[in-house]
Order: structure tokens, then C-alpha cells, then sequence
């Protein structure tokens, strides 16, 4: 009985913190309307020593994106209200947010959909399920680390 009710520890700190030149932790902001997929992500990003912060929607991973300046986006493409190529768009053509590298991340697999990202400002796609390695490179990739 007793293993159905272990408190939470704390989380441990990440020892691996992947960091900027400037020596501050490089933060990656999950735009996901999916808890399930926001944990997933989450997961895989801190285990590799990334900073994470999220946002359940397109409105609010704007506005996140805004207020906090991350050094990447996993934007979520299908979501209530302003989806993924909208943010993305929006994004790209704010000045404040314009140099934040975007990868879209959904289950919308058409290659359609891939250069349809792109043109609004991604600078890569991965299709869910997300293979974490395929992700983590695509990361290094689009931020040089």
C-alpha cells in the first residue's frame, strides 16, 4: 500500500545544464494544448539538461514567448483557438520574438503541412510520436550546441 502513496521528491537538479555562451541555462519554451505530449517533451529536454518552460496554447506561447525571450519554440501545431502556424507566424513577424528558432512538433505528417511550417517561419518539423533522439539533434542543429 505504502508505494501508492510516496511522496513527490523534489526534482534533482540537472547536472548536465546545457548553456549558452553567455553561461545562462538554454531554455526551450513547449507550446502543447496536450499535458500527455507537454510531458513527454518535458521529459526528454530536461533529462538532456535543458531548461524547460511550457504554454497550453497558441495565445499563451506567444505571449510567453514575449515575456521570457527562450533560445528555442516546440510549437504544437493543432490547438484550440490560435494554432501552430498562426504563433509561428506571429513570431516570425514580431521583432522581439523574430530570432527565436522554431520546430514545429505534430501529428500532422503531410509534407504539405512541413513546408506550410516553414513557410510561416519553423526552421524544422518532427512528426509525433517524437523519436527523442530525432529531436535532440534537430535541436543542437537549429541552436548550434
Amino acid at each position: 500500500m505504502r508505494k501508492f502513496f510516496k511522496r513527490s521528491k523534489p526534482e534533482p537538479q540537472v547536472q548536465n545544464a546545457v548553456l549558452q555562451r553567455d553561461g545562462t541555462p538554454v531554455t526551450i519554451l513547449i507550446v502543447d494544448d496536450s499535458p500527455t505530449e507537454t510531458h513527454i517533451l518535458k521529459g526528454i529536454l530536461e533529462r538532456a539538461g535543458y531548461r524547460v518552460i511550457t504554454a497550453e496554447n497558441g495565445e499563451r506561447g506567444v505571449s510567453s514567448a514575449i515575456e521570457s525571450t527562450p533560445s528555442l519554440i516546440l510549437m504544437d501545431v493543432v490547438m484550440p483557438g490560435l494554432n501552430g502556424f498562426q504563433a509561428t507566424r506571429q513570431l516570425s513577424q514580431t521583432p522581439e520574438t523574430a530570432d527565436i528558432p522554431i520546430i514545429m512538433v505534430s501529428t500532422k505528417g503531410q509534407e504539405t503541412d512541413r513546408a506550410w511550417g516553414m513557410r510561416q517561419g519553423a526552421r524544422d518539423y518532427v512528426v509525433k510520436p517524437v523519436s527523442p533522439d530525432e529531436l535532440l539533434d534537430k535541436i543542437s542543429v537549429v541552436l548550434n550546441v
